[in-house]
């Protein structure tokens, strides 16, 4: 059964929020591989079944009959959908919840005959009768960089839309718009996309080549073998495919392609070689298979947009001076996993490129920041592979959430936050005033009024704010009470269901409950959710996340195993780092001290091992994986997590367990963004007395730049005895 993830769920309650603001125009920011077709179809799904007199126009770019691909996905998704292309709207014209798919080229393309000059008369003719009928266009635009023109907004401005929503990876022009980003890691961690893109890995620091083509397509055939190999033996029939991209009108490159790759034995003859030209096409069918015979496809600009091909993990370059939006959106085609999830392998997690192009490696680096970083394979050192450590799994019979218990901790946080008490008329005046919570029969919104001189952020900012005030209409607003407890259920994986009993019993007069917060009527439960949605997230979110319910987990409820440091892994550095050190205590040889990504407590604590004599090694443990020491705990509603510690350590032979987090500011203001730390620290806590160990959590003071550490009772108050000079622990072992 097919099931939309937390962060699409999340994306699609946003879509359906901002078609009641005041923008006219929404952004939809998403990354390639995060499913923005899915996201979007199921948003015109939703919103159509609760608004009326709409029609959705889904505009695509270019070549690759993407408005066709589109439609099907629809049809796919969306069962007993109205789905049309342009030629069915000029046969029977526009209805209520149609969603039609029309290419851009078939209306702005000069000498594009595919429209007749009566078609496009008919078709305005369509969008007036349309008008005239009451109906209403919500414009989408599919990679909206792509056909940002002059002609291409006429047409828009034909369909007179109330809302605009442009979708792109990269988009452009996003001023005056609302927009939604939906954050790579989310989409990450959902298992779609691929955690790393590995640049030139192997190539050193000094390269001497004689042939450039071929050195970069021996690189990319041994990484597919590698990457295949490992495929097999997990069981997997994934057939890895190598992408190698050419400059356009260079017909001696592609020669030279075709030439070197049958020196190999891959060609078109056999069908392990494929291409995707404008005026060549071989072995394209089934491609997009995850077990497809081509093991390389020859392609140029054409499979920029629209080829959804997940088993795509590798990109030779050989493309020249092209715009950036472009090229990312090439990457974006090798980072889709093509079993829609993460293996917990790094050789299989990551996707890479092979290029000689240092302008467009700059390029990609600046576009990805972290997630575009150099690769060298790391060997453990012979000396520590005997190291064990114990490791838990959560365990495989998934538990339902448990809403219950999120009850009591939603309810648990407000006794500790606010001080409320079964006098639910003084807990009305704990929640108001000071904290802000509103309470009213009517739905209040702020709006800015005022004068600025310049568009800055500061000015918006200091613009008077007034409330706009609506009586409550239970069939309006209901609509927006339902999205909205969807959003917060959204945040702390609930469904609405779940969110909607907390709720109801701890704040309806009508439902019983023992221990009710709030007696509110039905009616002011729609408008304190409505008032108050962005604190209830917050409070919600943080209430999941306090370790006041589980002090500490039946051991059952994991599966214990030992571990062996692992033998080998991917190294992935800055490779422009001015300082390239390399640490002589860390148990991978060539471990350099431009590593990345690292924050800055991890780069601090990392020099510190290496500068201090009673360290006698230093692991830095991966952030997801079989192959990794993790930790489980739960969440309040009954969610097994899994927690993998930065470092594992050993200080004068003893081992020691290190989570490094967000420091503390010059003013002692805590930096640590993760609400989970009091629940992990209990955790690792209870591991270390488990297994005879130490450790503790470690975070920088950045008002003297030393390292402290916790090792008893977790505090935020680096003030506080808790928090001790991390030097000084290790030098009295």
């Amino acid at each position: 059964m097919f099931r939309l993830a937390d962060f699409q769920l999340n994306t699609i309650n946003q879509l359906k929020d901002s078609m009641y603001e005041n923008e006219n125009e929404i952004v939809l920011k998403s990354p390639t591989g995060s499913g923005k077709t899915i996201i979007l179809t199921h948003f015109i799904d939703e919103y159509g079944k609760g608004h009326f007199n709409n029609v959705f126009i889904w505009l695509t770019p270019g070549k690759g009959d993407l408005e066709e691909q589109s439609k099907e996905k629809m049809d796919k998704y969306i069962k007993n959908s109205s789905t049309k292309l342009l030629s069915d709207v000029l046969i029977s014209g526009f209805k209520e919840n149609d969603a039609c798919f029309i290419n851009w080229e078939k209306l702005t393309k000069k000498g594009n005959k595919a429209l007749r000059e009566a078609e496009k008369e008919n078709l305005q003719e369509r969008i007036k009768m349309a008008h005239n009928n009451g109906l209403e266009f919500i414009v989408i635009i599919d990679e909206s960089h792509q056909n940002n023109t002059v002609k291409a907004n006429d047409i828009i401005e034909l369909f007179n839309p109330k809302k605009i929503i442009r979708s792109s990876a990269t988009p452009k022009n996003i001023a005056n718009a609302r927009v939604i980003n939906v954050p790579e890691e989310d989409v990450m961690a959902e298992g779609l996309i691929k955690k790393m893109l590995v640049i030139n890995e192997g190539f050193g620091s000094n390269l001497t080549v004689e042939n450039q083509v071929g050195f970069l397509l021996d690189k990319a055939i041994e990484k597919q073998e590698e990457l295949k190999q490992a495929f097999e033996e997990i069981g997997s029939f994934v057939n890895p495919l190598i992408v190698i991209q050419l400059p356009n009108n260079n017909e001696v490159i592609h020669d030279e392609v075709e030439r070197y790759l049958a020196t190999k034995d891959i060609t078109y003859d056999n069908g392990l070689l494929a291409v995707w030209l404008d005026k060549k096409n071989e072995n394209l069918e089934g491609i997009e298979e995850n077990d497809a015979k081509p093991i390389a496809i020859i392609i140029k600009q054409a499979i920029a947009t629209g080829w959804d091909c997940p088993r795509a993990h590798i990109l030779v370059k050989l493309r020249e001076n092209t715009s950036e939006t472009f090229e990312i959106q090439t990457i974006g085609r090798i980072r889709r996993m093509p079993e829609v999830m993460h293996y917990e392998n790094d050789l299989l997690d990551s996707c890479y490129l092979y290029t000689f192009d240092e302008k467009f490696t700059d390029g990609v680096k600046k576009h990805m920041g972290d997630g575009a970083l150099k690769g060298e394979k790391l060997f453990l050192k012979q000396e520590y592979r005997d190291i064990k450590l114990t490791t838990e799994y959560k365990t495989d019979l998934s538990k339902s959430r448990d809403a219950s218990k999120a009850l009591r901790a939603f309810h648990a946080f407000y006794e500790e936050e606010y001080g409320v008490t079964g006098k639910t008329k003084e807990n009305k005046i704990r929640l108001s005033g000071s904290n802000k919570y509103v309470f009213s029969d009517k739905v209040v919104k702020k709006v800015a009024s005022g004068t600025i001189t310049f568009l800055n952020k500061e000015e918006f900012e200091n613009l008077e704010r007034s409330n706009l005030v609506e009586p409550l209409n239970t069939h309006t607003h209901g609509r927006d009470y339902h999205n909205r407890v969807s959003a917060l259920g959204a945040k702390v994986g609930l469904s609405y269901e779940q969110v909607n009993t907390i709720i109801r019993r701890l704040f309806d007069e009508n439902v019983k409950y023992d221990k009710k917060i709030l007696r509110l009527s039905t009616r002011e439960v729609y408008s304190f959710v409505l008032n108050n949605f962005n604190r209830l997230k917050e409070d919600l979110r943080i209430a999941m996340a306090k370790p006041f319910v589980h002090p500490s987990m039946p051991l059952e409820t994991y599966i214990e195993k030992e571990i062996y440091l692992p033998r080998e892994f991917l190294f992935t550095y800055d490779d422009k780092n001015r300082v390239q050190r390399e640490y002589q205590s860390n148990v991978y040889k060539g471990y350099l001290s431009s590593a990345e990504k690292r924050s800055d407590s991890e780069k601090t604590f990392e020099k510190f091992c290496e500068d201090n004599r009673n360290v006698d090694w230093v692991y830095k443990n991966g952030d997801k994986g079989s192959e990794y020491l993790s930790i489980v705990y739960k969440d309040n509603a009954d969610n097994q997590k899994s927690f993998y510690p930065d470092y594992v350590v050993s200080i004068k032979g003893k081992i020691w367990i290190i989570e490094t987090k967000g420091g503390f500011s010059k003013a002692g203001e805590s930096e640590d963004i993760d609400r989970f730390s009091p629940k992990k620290f209990q955790e690792l806590k209870r591991y270390l007395e488990k297994n005879d160990l130490k450790g503790g959590f470690v975070r920088k003071d950045k008002s003297n730049n030393e390292l402290f550490i916790c090792v008893d009772n977790y505090s935020d108050d680096i003030s506080g005895e808790e928090w001790q000079l991390l030097s000084d622990i290790i030098s009295n072992e």
